[in-house]
């Protein structure tokens, strides 16, 4: 139907046709619609309500519609390019990540025969291979590729498998930051290197040379310290064996005789020095008996002392220091006597005391166990350190196994270097009316155990804590005195040799 009154919108200009038709009557009800939303038309000026159509609206309403189409589309267009812009210049660690699935537990692990980390993620050269990009695994929290490129791909290998959120690669096989956290907790080997043939080189080199071990006896006379030494070591090496007669007198004072004799067993050479303090407690006064024993000791302690200061030493220093003491109490069953006490308190600070019962087949098995207690108790109670002592000990191990030594201190034992035919068998012990005592059986006496924790197990540990312990608590108090030792030249040594 032709409208002769038509209206032409653009850029929100309305032209009217110069021709006038009269109103109809339906177009009236659109007038009245157009009154009634006159407040939200701004674009239209009417000065005649009566002279508009319902085509007019019409086309105001679908030129609104289009205006707020296009601003619709340019304020989106601006919004994307704000956010491309922003993309550019805000750092990865401020944008929100994407929430993608996590690596595969199996993915990146080596496999237990390799030594050698998989292809993609392993160092070499000091740089990360990158894998493809279609095949890198990112983890929660990692940006992965999605940068593009090389920043992409090295953003995405560093901080996926370096810096995830929940370290997949880094607790599943991969290598986190690099071969530097990864050889934290030791370095696998990969072939053969030899560490382990340093001991054989030690023992090859010890066996050349051989070692030293000096053993004091001390006791009064009659408790078998010549006879349990003899058995200790299965030799005729204590001094009566060395050409002392057995009925030599009792000397008046305490005198200190040391022999000497070397020892072969399984290829191991050993010089092994036993000395010998004959008229130990054996005078009516015995006071200051023990005096001429400790000047042995630091005797040798000065000896060792004057070569390590001298300037031209020796290779090898001769090592003539005490070692080891063993004190023979009496088998009284009663308690230990003054001198036992005084001795052992006087001296357990320069050298390594082992307290022994002697002759203990003399007593039975209840008063054996007995005296042994009463015998600790009174050590405890002087004060009096034997060896080993508590405090030198390293670590649990040793505490552990040196807890039971010293319950089982002080040793009961029977000596003899007689053998006897038992059960078809040649044993050393002792004969008596009633049987013979076995000196190697644990049910006769502790003779075994004495052996064992002196030679078997600790003799190397005596001699480490005569060197390190009581060699140098004399040796820090000699060099304190008098402004310290002056070393000793060869010449000065000669001039007092003459």
């Amino acid at each position: 139907m032709y409208n002769p009154c038509s209206v032409y919108v653009g850029e929100g200009v309305v032209k009217q046709d110069s021709r006038e038709t009269e109103e109809k009557a339906p177009y009236q009800k659109s007038n009245r619609c157009a009154e009634e939303r006159h407040d939200s038309v701004d674009s239209v000026n009417v000065n005649s309500p009566g002279r508009l159509t319902r085509g007019i609206f019409c086309r105001v309403k679908q030129t609104q519609q289009k205006h707020a189409k296009r601003e619709a589309k340019e304020g989106q267009r601006e919004s994307n390019s704000e956010i491309k812009y922003m993309s550019d210049i805000v750092p990865p660690e401020v944008r929100p990540k994407p929430v993608v699935p996590a690596k595969p537990p199996n993915v990146g692990a080596p496999s237990p025969s390799s030594p050698f980390p998989p292809q993609g993620l392993g160092i070499a050269g000091g740089g990360v291979s990158a894998p493809p990009t279609s095949s890198i695994p990112v983890p929660i929290g990692s940006h992965g590729p999605s940068h593009g490129g090389s920043h992409g791909v090295t953003h995405g290998v560093s901080h996926g498998v370096g810096h995830s959120g929940s370290h997949t690669a880094a607790h599943s096989g991969g290598h986190g930051h690099g071969s530097s956290h990864s050889s934290s907790g030791g370095s696998t080997l990969l072939g053969y290197i030899g560490i382990d043939t340093i001991i054989e080189q030690m023992r090859k080199k010890t066996m050349k040379t051989g070692f030293e071990f000096n053993i004091m006896v001390v006791g009064h006379s009659g408790l078998g310290k010549s006879t349990l030494v003899n058995t200790l070591f299965k030799s005729q090496v204590s001094r009566r064996s060395a050409g002392w007669a057995r009925d030599e007198k009792t000397p008046k004072t305490v005198e200190i005789k040391s022999v000497s004799h070397v020892i072969e067993e399984g290829g191991v050479k050993m010089k092994l020095t036993v000395v010998d303090t004959p008229g130990f407690g054996d005078q009516i006064n015995n006071d200051n008996c023990w005096e001429p024993i400790s000047k042995y000791i630091n005797e040798q302690f000065e000896k060792f002392l004057k070569e390590e200061v001298n300037i031209t030493r020796k290779k090898r220093i001769p090592d003539t220091r005490v070692h080891c003491c063993l004190y023979f109490i009496p088998p009284t069953g009663h308690s230990l006597r003054p001198l036992d006490i005084e001795f052992m308190k006087r001296l357990s600070h320069s050298v390594n005391i082992i307290p022994v019962i002697a002759k203990s087949d003399t007593m039975t098995i209840e008063e054996r166990q007995e005296f042994k207690q009463r015998v600790r108790k009174e050590l405890e109670m002087s004060g009096i350190e034997f060896y080993p002592q508590k405090e030198f000990d390293e670590d649990m191990e040793d505490k552990s196994d040196n807890d039971k030594i010293r319950e089982a201190m002080p040793f009961a034992v029977v000596g003899s270097d007689k053998e006897y035919q038992v059960n078809g068998k040649r044993v050393l012990g002792r004969k008596t009316a009633w049987g013979i005592v076995e000196v190697e059986n644990a049910n006769h006496c502790e003779f075994a155990q004495l052996r064992d924790f002196l030679i078997r197990s600790h003799l190397q540990d005596l001699k480490e804590v005569t060197h390190n312990i009581h060699y140098e608590t004399y040796r820090a108090k000699r060099l304190n005195e008098n402004g310290g030792l002056h070393p000793i030249s060869s010449n000065d040594t000669q001039e007092s040799n003459l």
